[in-house]
C-alpha cells in the first residue's frame, strides 16, 4: 500500500507552522511528498536541492511537490530538477484550492509540544540583502479574532505552550484597521486564555516593539522570558548599508531596559558575519556587540549574495574571510552561552519536556528532564551540571 502525505519542512518557525497546515489539508491523500523550501542564504537553497534529491530517493514512486521561498526565488531552476513533478506558489500553499484539497480539512494535529501560529506573512522593508520580500510579497495580518481561533483550536488539542511566528511579526497590524500594535494581539491571547500556561515570541524587530509589548515582556510570567531580535549586526555603518531602521546604540539600550525589568530574560539574535564591505573593524563591532548584549541565542548566517539584492553589487567579502568570521563569530555566542548556563546549575527551572528526553526553560535554556517525563508535561528540574551547551 502506498505511503501518506508527507511534508519536509525547511528554514524558519514561520515555514513549520505552515507546513503543519499543509499536512493537514492532504491528510486523505496517499503518496505524495511536499517540500516546504527555504531560499534565505545560497546555503538554505543548497539544503532544498538536498531534500529533494533525497526524497526522491526514499519515494521513488511519489508525487513530488515543492513550495516555500525557493519555489518562488529559484522556481526555474527547481522545476528543471528531473525530481520535481510540480511547484505550488509560496503565496498559495495554504490555499487548498492549491492541492486539490478537500473544502474541509481535518483539524491540524500538533506533533510536536510547542505550536506555531503564524500571525503575519510578507514583508514591507528592503532590507538590501534579503529575498524574503520576493518570495512571500508584501505584509499581510491575520486579525485578531483568526489568531485566538487558531489557538483556541491548538489548546484543545493540549498544546502547552503556542510560539507567534510570521516574517517579520514586529508589523502585525500595520495593515488592518486602526494599524493595532502588536502588544495589544499579546494582551488579547492572554485575556482570552487564561489557561495558557506558555506563549513565546519568535524573531522580532526591537524598533518596533511597543510599549504595551514590552511592559508585557517586563512583567507578563506567562510571556516567556526569551526575546530574539533581528539585529543582523553590530556596526553602524554595516547597519546602513543593510537599510536596517535600528543603530547599535538602539539595540544596546532596549536590551538594557528589559534586562533591568525583568534581569532573567535571555537575549538571541540574528547576526550575517561577512556582509559586504565589512572590514577587521567592522567584524569586530560584530563580535562585542555579543558580548553586550550577553547574546545567549545566536543564529550567525555567513553571507552569501543573494540573485537581484543590491548588496549583491557591493563589494564583496572573500569566502574564507567570510566563513572564518561566522566561525569567530559563533565561537563568541558559544562562550556567552556557556557562562550563561554556568549560572543556571543548580537553579529550578520550569522545563517543557520534548520527546527525546530534554526540554525547555521559559528562556530556552536547554535541560534533561527526569527518565519516563511526558512529551508535553511541564516539569521542575534543578541542573547539577552543564556540559555542552546542556544543563542535567
Amino acid at each position: 500500500m502506498s505511503a501518506g502525505a508527507e511534508v519536509i519542512s525547511l528554514g524558519c518557525r514561520l515555514n513549520i507552522a505552515e507546513s503543519e497546515r499543509i499536512r493537514a489539508m492532504l491528510a486523505g491523500e496517499r503518496n505524495v511528498v511536499v517540500v516546504n523550501s527555504c531560499a534565505v542564504t545560497a546555503e538554505a537553497v543548497r539544503t532544498t536541492r538536498q531534500a529533494i534529491r533525497k526524497a526522491r530517493r526514499e519515494r521513488p514512486d511519489a508525487r513530488l511537490l515543492v513550495t516555500g521561498c525557493a519555489a518562488e526565488i529559484e522556481r526555474e531552476q527547481l522545476a528543471a530538477m528531473p525530481e520535481v513533478d510540480g511547484l505550488v506558489a509560496n503565496m498559495r500553499k495554504l490555499d487548498r484550492r492549491a492541492w486539490n484539497a478537500p473544502e474541509r480539512a481535518p483539524p491540524v494535529s500538533l506533533g510536536r509540544t510547542r505550536a506555531f501560529v503564524a500571525v503575519q506573512n510578507g514583508c514591507d522593508h528592503s532590507c538590501t540583502f534579503c529575498v524574503i520580500p520576493q518570495g512571500r510579497g508584501p505584509s499581510r495580518s491575520l486579525t485578531i479574532s483568526q489568531v485566538l481561533a487558531e489557538i483556541d483550536g491548538h489548546l484543545a488539542q493540549g498544546a502547552p505552550e503556542v510560539v507567534l511566528t510570521g516574517v517579520d511579526v514586529t508589523s502585525w497590524g500595520h495593515d488592518l484597521p486602526d494599524r493595532p500594535p502588536l502588544g495589544r494581539l499579546v494582551q488579547a491571547i492572554l485575556d482570552r486564555f487564561p489557561e495558557l500556561r506558555r506563549l513565546r515570541m519568535s524573531s522580532l524587530d526591537g524598533m518596533e516593539i511597543d510599549p504595551l509589548l514590552f511592559d508585557l515582556f517586563a512583567g507578563e510570567p506567562r510571556l516567556m522570558p526569551h526575546l530574539h531580535l533581528s539585529l543582523q549586526h553590530g556596526n553602524d555603518l554595516i547597519l546602513k548599508r543593510m537599510k536596517r531602521r535600528h543603530l547599535r546604540a538602539d539595540a544596546v539600550e532596549l536590551v538594557a531596559r528589559l534586562k533591568k525589568a525583568r534581569p532573567e530574560i535571555a537575549i538571541g539574535a540574528d547576526l550575517i558575519a561577512g556582509f559586504p564591505t565589512e572590514d577587521e573593524a567592522a567584524h569586530a563591532d560584530n563580535l562585542s556587540i555579543v558580548r553586550e548584549l550577553g547574546i545567549v541565542h545566536g543564529h550567525v548566517f555567513p553571507y552569501s549574495p543573494r540573485p537581484g539584492t543590491p548588496a549583491a553589487r557591493m563589494p564583496q567579502v572573500e569566502r574564507t574571510a567570510v566563513k572564518a568570521r561566522a566561525a569567530e563569530l559563533r565561537a563568541e555566542v558559544v562562550r556567552a552561552r556557556d557562562a550563561w548556563l554556568d549560572t543556571l546549575v543548580r537553579t529550578q527551572q520550569s522545563v517543557l519536556a520534548e520527546n527525546d528526553g530534554t526540554g525547555y526553560a521559559p528562556h530556552f535554556a536547554r535541560l534533561v528532564v527526569p527518565e519516563g517525563t511526558a512529551s508535553g508535561a511541564i516539569v521542575t528540574v534543578t541542573p547539577q551540571r552543564h556540559e555542552k551547551g546542556l544543563l542535567s
